[in-house]
């Protein structure tokens, strides 16, 4: 391990609704994100009680979370675009430090 390079960045955990999916990854890619990952059908509690994970009625229907890995600049600029959206939608959005290897995979 002594010869791998780590680099510092920040995580978003961004959960919402899917149908909220397209309005996400655009704001992302916007801010200048190169890469996420969207994770389907989440089950949880809340403070809007127990989700289940699964399709009741279409994928819309169903919690997602989109997790990507950012410089510290760009933190407070997505978190300033997804705040309106915030003020009429359920979700949260989860940042904490972590450190990665391969740093290019991360840059534009």
């Amino acid at each position: 391990m002594n010869n791998l390079n780590l680099s510092t960045l920040k995580k978003l955990e961004i959960i919402l609704e899917g149908e909220h999916q397209a309005f996400a990854t655009d704001l992302l890619e916007r801010a200048g994100v190169t890469g996420y990952t969207i994770v389907n059908k989440l089950s949880g509690k809340g403070s809007h009680g127990f989700h289940e994970g699964h399709v009741m009625f279409n994928e819309d229907s169903v919690l997602i979370m989109i997790i990507t890995a950012v410089s510290e600049e760009l933190v407070e600029p997505i978190l300033e675009g997804f705040a309106p959206f915030f003020n009429e939608h359920t979700g949260v959005i989860f940042v904490s430090d972590i450190q990665v290897s391969r740093l290019v995979k991360f840059q534009g």
